[in-house]
């Protein structure tokens, strides 16, 4: 059955046929016949965006209406007790049931019809993706690095973690493997933002910014519990600093093979290894050895050159960092142009609120339940919602982007001259005390 067409993709015929695109190449671009592309481009022009708003099927008491009345219980209850049968399902049930032989039957769309009408379905979100990001292959050290985070192993007296692997594409240079603790004797946790930037920082103090950063769907970096993904934090707080990021397709692991590569090749440099005493070992030798990979282990794929002597101009950085510079990288200006480009769904709570990122909008018990349409104006930087029909609900300020927001734990500790942690030390007391350490603040 043909699934019917969402409110994103008839905006955007629309749209398109607006811009004089003609339907065979809108059909095209949105996947779908060019009778429906004409159909909707049609609505739009007699009607606007209010004609955009599908009312699908008959009206209600009409649907199977010349179909036994029994059939139509039979299928209610059935739905009601089973919500997870479709109409494929329920129409072999149909076929199969006693008490309908000899019936005539209604078809699988049939059945999808009478599900909709009757309000049994289950609402689906409107799709939308993030704002595209130019992807050329890189031509020179650091315009594009590539990011991933190791499985978890089990190192001896340290405990389990997790490698955060950072590689340059083009000169092939290893740029960190950073050692995240997940617990001692079990899986206490997870890598978070903080340990993401953290690892990033360290690479920044080594090699300075890159123009692009290529990471998988990690929920840290992408917003997979929703259809219509908001930038994460860490999104932003990359953005603002001028760094691009590129997304990789789900369940393609061959598009990072570099980092895949190089997970495999700390395993064998390090982690096979001796034992370690604490963490702090366990890291200055991952750094030890990044310096023989990169000045004295051939690369198959450089002329059995090591990184750095291929490309001895990967060691001068394209925009130098410090920890303690960067309150003054960061642009929101760059946040706000990205954000300009984007354009995402939602469904209002039964409270009136939405969620974007894990900040919480209010829209009013009026609008609940409805799907609303998002947009950003770097003009007033507000969110602007809209109701299906197009018609604004509200302007509402952009929440939890700032310098301070971003910066997450580094943004309170650059104006303090030392800091004193309580012992027993936790993971995230320790994390402090390598921030202070890069920040050159005694702790």
């Amino acid at each position: 059955m043909r699934q019917p067409t969402t409110l994103e993709e008839r905006i955007q015929i629309h749209e398109l046929a607006q811009a004089q695109h003609p339907a065979p190449d809108i059909a095209q671009q949105v996947k779908r016949a060019v009778s429906t592309v004409r159909k909707w481009r049609r609505r739009g022009r007699e009607q606007g965006r209010a004609g955009l708003v599908s009312v699908l099927g008959r009206p209600v008491r009409g649907i199977l209406s010349s179909y036994a009345p029994l059939i139509a219980e039979t299928l209610r209850a059935w739905r009601t007790s089973h919500p997870g049968w479709g109409p494929q399902t329920l129409h072999a049930e149909l076929e199969l049931a006693a008490h309908l032989q000899g019936q005539r039957l209604p078809s699988p769309a049939q059945i999808a019809c009478f599900l909709q009408a009757q309000g049994l379905t289950r609402r689906y979100a409107r799709h939308s993706e993030l704002p595209p990001v130019a992807h050329p292959r890189p031509q020179a050290a650091h315009e594009e690095w590539q990011m991933d985070a190791r499985g978890h192993d089990r190192v001896p007296e340290v405990g389990l973690v997790t490698l955060i692997d950072l590689n340059d594409c083009f000169s092939r240079v290893r740029l960190l493997s950073y050692p995240c603790l997940l617990g001692r004797q079990r899986v206490e946790r997870h890598a978070t933002t903080a340990d993401y930037q953290i690892a990033l920082r360290l690479a920044f103090m080594d090699w300075g910014l890159p123009q692009r950063l290529a990471v998988d769907h990690e929920s840290v970096f992408y917003d997979n519990d929703s259809p219509s993904p908001f930038p994460t934090r860490w999104h932003l707080w990359l953005l603002a600093l001028g760094i691009s990021v590129v997304f990789g397709h789900v369940a393609r692991p061959t598009e990072q093979g570099l980092t895949e590569q190089s997970h495999q090749l700390w395993e064998h440099q390090v982690l096979r290894g001796p034992a370690f005493a604490a963490w702090e070992s366990l890291y200055a030798t991952l750094r030890q050895r990044r310096d023989f990979v990169n000045w004295h282990l051939p690369c198959a794929s450089l002329g059995e050159r090591p990184p750095l002597v291929a490309h001895p101009q990967a060691l001068t950085p394209l925009r130098a960092y410090r920890p303690e510079w960067e309150a003054n990288l960061l642009d929101l200006s760059r946040v706000y142009a990205y954000l300009a480009q984007g354009r995402w769904f939602r469904r209002v709570s039964t409270v009136g609120t939405l969620s974007l990122s894990g900040q919480v909008y209010s829209l009013g018990r009026a609008w609940a339940k409805q799907q609303v349409e998002i947009t950003f104006d770097p003009a007033d930087q507000q969110l602007h919602f809209f109701a299906p029909k197009g018609e604004p609900i509200k302007c509402l300020p952009l929440h939890g982007v700032s310098v301070e927001t971003l910066m997450g734990e580094l943004g309170p500790l650059t104006g303090l001259p030392a800091f004193q942690l309580a012992l027993p030390f936790t993971w995230e007391g320790w994390r402090l005390i390598r921030l202070f350490q890069t920040l050159g603040i005694t702790t």
